[in-house]
């Protein structure tokens, strides 16, 4: 009598846990579509052949793959610094290798400064530590805009707005690196603090024990430093626009796809270039969708490791 009553507990226990398991999946499921939907939309969109800023329909009717070939061939031509006119020249090769070498240099300075203040404030204890670490933390309250217009006077001041933002863009992008120091930091902190103790006993330096045995430790919090370094700049528009202005010479990959469409003279124009915006966007998002994919193992222990020490 008592293994049946066993048996029947443990079968409505597994009947309990087989539904909440579907009802998790389903939920999951639906979440995954409404995550996905608007990529695989844009992708659908870049591989259709006939004209039109929107279609009642998704699949498309003709499918091509000449959004993509007139990226390369046919997107735009600069006259001068002030006028664009589309669909006769060939500048996004410009505008995606003008943003690549943006985002690859701030991302390369960023991933260093943060790096090295993360270790100071994690393993060094100086007068002005904490004072430091509040003030940091108070200014990136602040929402980054409320400074755009004061940067852009800087910057003009300077010379480095317009044809010559790209490098006023790098400036201001490695400008605040260290005040992304949290998770870094954090990461740093669940690294035993004998291992550096050990090291000081053998005789080893600061910058030895930072690069001999913090660094090879910290693959994950590196990782996810570069990839998040890499995706501000490789994906700003606003700050971008404001620096650069209307001035061609100097567009990064956002603002050069805005102007395309921007610069249609009609329906007709306006109508081929949104397949081709379509097309560019994919092109634009698949380095860091291919990048997160293969890194997000190193990004996701990066992340909940940086999470667990202040």
């Amino acid at each position: 009598m008592e293994a049946t009553t066993k048996q029947k507990k443990m079968r409505s226990m597994k009947h309990v846990r087989r539904t909440t398991n579907t009802i998790i999946y389903v939920i999951l499921i639906a979440i995954s579509i409404v995550w996905l939907f608007p990529f695989v939309y844009l992708v659908l969109q870049s591989l259709r052949g006939e004209p039109g800023n929107f279609s009642p329909y998704i699949l498309p009717r003709r499918w091509t793959f000449d959004n993509y070939i007139h990226l390369f061939q046919n997107i735009g031509h600069s006259t001068n610094t002030h006028t664009y006119v589309p669909l006769t020249g060939n500048d996004f090769p410009l505008w995606y290798g003008r943003t690549f070498l943006i985002a690859v240099v701030v991302t390369i300075v960023q991933t260093v400064i943060v790096l090295v203040t993360s270790y100071a404030l994690s393993r060094m204890r100086f007068k002005m530590r904490k004072p430091l670490m509040n003030l940091m933390l108070i200014l990136g309250m602040f929402p980054g805009f409320m400074s755009m217009t004061a940067l852009y006077f800087i910057l003009k001041l300077i010379g480095l707005t317009g044809g010559s933002a790209t490098f006023g863009l790098i400036l201001v992008y490695v400008g605040s690196s260290c005040m992304g120091y949290y998770i870094c930091k954090g990461f740093f902190d669940t690294i035993p603090k004998s291992l550096d103790e050990a090291a000081r006993i053998d005789g080893a330096s600061r910058q030895r024990i930072f690069f001999k045995i913090i660094l090879p430790l910290s693959k994950p919090i590196i990782v996810y430093t570069l990839l998040t370094a890499f995706m501000g700049p490789w994906g700003d528009y606003m700050f971008a626009s404001l620096i650069i202005g209307r001035e061609a010479s100097g567009w990064n990959v956002a603002v050069g796809m805005y102007e395309m469409v921007k610069s249609s003279t009609n329906l007709a124009s306006y109508d081929d270039s949104f397949p081709r915006f379509c097309a560019a966007g994919v092109v634009v998002a698949l380095p860091i969708t291919i990048l997160f994919f293969i890194l997000q193992r190193y990004y996701v222990e990066g992340v909940t490791g940086g999470s667990v020490k202040g």
